[in-house]
């Protein structure tokens, strides 16, 4: 089980790093702070605004917080991971009914928005091509397994030790 957690927080922490990732490429392209800062401001400001920024940052660091606390073996991380899964659902499926949902709207949510549609053509390109199905309800269903798949990791069954016998 602890590889399996091992591997649970990677997956977490990844996921996390490849959505906050349209805010943090600037400052890794070498780029004066200042620029970097004015076109993470951009970003945020072409995504939507304020309050999809919001969710967007928010779902970045508590699916952090979810992964360093299921790292250490916490049970509330389940309740961190699914509060960043709620977050990340309604950025989601808000940028998705701005443009008008549908499985082919990806491309022009990426032309139409360059924060918010940067998230969803990244989604649609995760997403193996000719695939019947609206790659955001495709991630979100992948997520929420990985969400029970964390509750079943911190569920586990801990054994009561006797007086002088070690546990195992």
């Amino acid at each position: 089980m602890k590889i399996l957690r091992f591997v649970l927080v990677l997956a977490v922490i990844g996921y996390a790093g490849w959505l906050a990732w349209p805010f943090i490429s600037p400052f890794f392209e070498g780029a004066d702070p200042s620029v970097a800062t004015e076109r993470a401001s951009a970003t945020v400001e072409a995504g939507g605004g304020i309050p999809q920024a919001a969710l967007w940052i928010g779902a970045v660091v508590l699916y952090l917080v979810a992964a360093f606390m299921l790292g250490s073996g916490n049970p509330r991380a389940a309740v961190a991971y699914f509060l960043g899964f709620l977050a990340d659902a309604a950025l989601r499926l808000a940028i998705d009914r701005s443009s008008g949902g549908g499985p082919a709207s990806a491309s022009i949510q990426a032309d139409t928005y360059a924060g918010g549609g940067a998230i969803a053509q990244r989604s649609a390109e995760a997403v193996p091509a000719g695939l019947a199905v609206d790659p955001t309800w495709l991630i979100l269903g992948v997520l929420l397994v990985v969400g029970v798949i964390i509750v079943a990791v911190l569920r586990r069954r801990r054994r009561q030790r006797q007086a002088g016998h070690l546990t195992v």
